[in-house]
């Protein structure tokens, strides 16, 4: 979009930037759902996820400049796990293998090198959330035949402590990581919650305002400011709520809501915007991307995805946004990778 300006008979022009879609890369190497992903140095990775044959241990990367390949796999194939980076490792933790749970958390740093025995999770869960702050990924939620309020924290050596616990045990929550706190909302507890738990970079545990909609199977991001948590199943129906807390933990008043009411969906940033995609609707998928700037205007459109989708995975890394996989009930399996750029 382009305005311009007459000042003294000089033509000046302001640009102003917004979400594109740039195109797709490489597929993954397995079409999958219910994966994470995350990004440490120049490379995106995409870890574990369940395909027609189950649960799957691949890790898909691409690079800065969108070359893809593979890493050395994950200890165990699951799905349903969480992802987050700390200092030069990219850590893929918890999830749901072929029978039970898991507390394998997984690193690979800068050059993608698995490291070798990181210390598991306090207690194996699935469907957990991850985000960092300071010197610490944090590890929140979960569930394990019963709904989990554990926390457990790695430092930049990968040394593992534990976290004051959630205020309430619950799993399909959301994270994400504004100034010097990390944010912990939603999820299911023996309904759908609306607590927001924070830590800060000295881990130390307090709440913020609740958020405006009780829900779970929400999606997470920050851009500028901001952590933004959209989208989410309330005690029925879907939701398209946005809600916004700032650097100082204040929740912010009427931003826009979600184009399209679902939950399911995934969420990252690049540039100075947030994205949230995909996720399942009333009678089937989604593919809508909506963007929020940096003061939380929402643009009025953005090229949707390939395919409708749901338990999708996505990342940036570079210039680029990335949204990898996921499910369709038409026609199953997904390997696609949107790429958005700003610009």
């Amino acid at each position: 979009m382009m305005s311009n300006i007459s000042n003294f008979g000089v033509l000046s022009y302001t640009f102003i930037k917004t979400v594109k879609k740039y195109g797709a890369a490489t597929a993954l190497v397995a079409a999958r759902y219910s994966f994470a992903a995350t990004a440490v140095g120049d490379y995106a990775l995409f870890g574990g996820g369940y395909i027609s044959s189950g649960e799957t241990a691949a890790v898909d990367t691409y690079s800065a400049s969108l070359q893809k390949s593979t890493a050395t796999n994950l200890d165990t194939a699951r799905s349903s796990l969480a992802a987050t980076t700390v200092g030069d490792y990219a850590l893929f933790g918890g999830g749901s293998p072929s029978s039970g749970y898991s507390a394998v958390v997984d690193a690979y740093n800068t050059s993608l090198q698995k490291q070798s025995s990181v210390t598991a999770l306090s207690y194996a869960r699935r469907s957990l959330a991850a985000a960092t702050v300071g010197d610490y990924a944090l590890f929140g939620g979960g569930y394990n035949g019963l709904k989990r309020a554990y926390a457990d924290s790695y430092n930049t050596s990968l040394q593992r402590s534990t976290a004051t616990a959630l205020s309430a045990a619950r799993y399909l929550l959301a994270a994400a990581t504004v100034g010097d706190y990390a944010l912990f909302g939603g999820g299911l507890a023996s309904a759908a919650s609306a607590v927001v738990d924070t830590y800060n970079a000295s881990l130390q545990k307090s709440t913020a305002t609740s958020l405006g909609t009780a829900r779970h199977s929400l999606a997470a991001t920050t851009v500028g400011d901001y952590a933004l948590f959209g989208g989410g199943c309330p005690d029925s129906g879907d939701s398209a709520v946005v809600d916004a807390y700032n650097t100082s933990l204040q929740k912010q008043g009427s931003v826009t809501a979600l184009s399209v009411a679902r939950m399911d969906l995934t969420a990252t940033a690049v540039g100075d915007y947030a994205l949230f995609g995909g996720g399942t609707i009333s009678g089937g998928q989604s593919d809508a991307v909506d963007a929020y700037n940096t003061s939380l205007q929402k643009q009025s459109s953005v090229t949707a995805l390939s395919a409708a989708t749901y338990s999708l995975a996505a990342t940036n890394v570079g210039n680029y946004a990335l949204f990898g996989g996921g499910y369709n009930n038409t026609s199953a399996y997904l390997s696609n990778v949107d790429v958005y750029i700003e610009g």
